[in-house]
């Protein structure tokens, strides 16, 4: 897991530049923290990331 159990996270492209396996044990910590009642807000420019941990999705840009 992380270091400290925060209960809040600020993710900013948490899975960029890693190669699949890394990338999967990163999504695997933000389960563990959303398992244990954090809150987290992330960047993700990855859709099928996003879509894995999100609740809830606010896209930005010219469109939102």
């Amino acid at each position: 897991g992380f270091i400290v159990d925060y209960p809040i996270l600020l993710l900013d492209e948490p899975t960029a530049s890693l190669d699949a396996k890394n990338s999967a044990a990163v999504v695997e910590l933000i389960r563990e923290a959303k398992a244990r009642g954090a809150a987290i807000v992330g960047i993700f420019h990855d859709e099928a990331v996003r879509n894995d941990v999100a609740d809830r999705l606010h896209p930005m840009g010219a469109s939102s």
